[in-house]
């Protein structure tokens, strides 16, 4: 009995020190991957009134363009803030009839405060370019016990239901204390390194996660583009897609999520 005693003592010891020596990253720079399949994503919109000129153009983009298109971006993190911020796409001009499709591209940058609760969104939309002031989005989380590996963090999975009709998969790892993660994804207790919609055919993971501090020239917010919140952007959208038929609710997700 008193041996079993000495063992859990030193069990127990052991465990307290590798908790208080537990390393949490609170400070750094995540850099994600945003990978589309492309060819499930086009193939969804061809219907029998437009078949004629669509089904063409899928075919011959199948025969130039690779099935996923792959975007990186970077998150900039500090215990309370973020900063998402899209990598250029150097195979812009190679996308062929859907180059200029919002799919394919990445058109926000995103400033993210998780002690006020509030984004600044610069988006890109076709010409123009806005500059989005509102809360940061509200998400509804179920964490389950499934857990993946990314970017050497373990993390934890939770699912949810966005924009009423979107399923999300996200990972995060608590070892990471920042609620924040890639787009607008965030209000997970840690950091979001991974996010899959799986109906859309789109997902964002993390590739490497540099832990060092940040500046707050890093960090700063977007400035430029014409000033909307989310309703008054959203209102804008519905009325330049207005008169698109069933492209419109493709384009509106694209353009919000």
């Amino acid at each position: 009995m008193k041996k079993t005693l000495i063992t859990l003592t030193i069990l127990l010891g052991y465990l307290g020190s590798r908790a208080q020596n537990a390393r949490f990253t609170t400070d750094g720079v995540i850099e994600f991957e945003r990978k589309m399949n492309m060819y499930a994503t086009l193939k969804k919109r061809i219907n029998k009134d437009n078949e004629a000129y669509m089904q063409p153009a899928f075919d011959a983009y199948k025969k130039n363009q690779p099935q996923f298109k792959i975007l990186k971006s970077t998150l900039v993190f500090s215990k309370d803030k973020s900063l998402y911020t899209p990598i250029e796409d150097t195979q812009k001009d190679g996308n062929g009839f859907f180059g200029s499709d919002p799919n394919a591209m990445q058109i926000n940058t995103i400033f993210g405060d998780f002690a006020t609760g509030s984004a600044i969104t610069q988006k890109k939309v076709f010409e123009e370019i806005f500059l989005v002031k509102d809360s940061l989005r509200k998400i509804n989380w179920k964490l389950t016990s499934e857990t993946r590996e990314i970017a050497g963090f373990e993390c934890r999975r939770a699912n949810a239901v966005m924009m009423d009709s979107i399923y999300v998969v996200a990972f995060y790892t608590d070892k990471i204390p920042v609620s924040g993660g890639p787009e607008s994804f965030n209000g997970l207790p840690g950091m979001i390194l991974g996010v899959a919609l799986p109906h859309e055919n789109i997902s964002w993971f993390a590739t490497a996660v540099k832990d060092r501090p940040v500046t707050a020239a890093e960090l700063k917010a977007p400035v430029k583009g014409k000033a909307v919140n989310n309703k008054g952007l959203n209102d804008t959208l519905k009325g330049v897609v207005k008169d698109w038929g069933t492209y419109a609710q493709t384009i509106m997700k694209a353009l919000t999520i």
